[in-house]
């Protein structure tokens, strides 16, 4: 049983240094999407580890890019609309070749909800405020 968690652990604790990286190169590619894979990563090691969950916060990457965000619920828009459209692509690929109705009433519920939380749970931000700095 210890063994199996650990191994659990152990899963969470790389898939949080995958998303972690992959977020990284999206600070400098502007095609891959920062915010979501941060976030990610922090789920992934506050599953994995409690060290790694505070090292990860304690990093200039997460109090420059996902901090804000945990604290206030805030965005800049850049980030909202780089997160909605990574995501509508995503939807869009098994959408348009799944052929099963219920899956994509599905889909389209998922979108609807998706834009109404990004528009009415999470406050925007400018880039120069305090709450996009911290």
């Amino acid at each position: 049983m210890v063994l199996i968690k650990r191994i659990i652990s152990s899963l969470y604790i790389a898939a949080g240094f995958i998303s972690l990286g992959l977020g990284i190169i999206g600070i400098v590619l502007p095609v891959v999407p920062t915010t979501p894979l941060l976030l990610l990563a922090s789920f992934f090691f506050v599953k994995g580890s409690k060290k790694f969950e505070v090292w990860f916060q304690g990093t200039s990457i997460y109090k420059k890019h996902l901090e804000g965000f945990i604290k206030e619920r805030s965005m800049t828009l850049k980030q909202k609309v780089t997160i909605l459209l990574f995501a509508d692509f995503t939807i869009a690929f098994p959408f348009f070749i799944l052929d099963s109705i219920p899956i994509k009433i599905m889909f389209i519920v998922i979108v609807i909800y998706k834009y109404y939380y990004f528009i009415f749970k999470i406050k925007t931000v400018k880039p120069n405020s305090e709450l996009s700095k911290v």
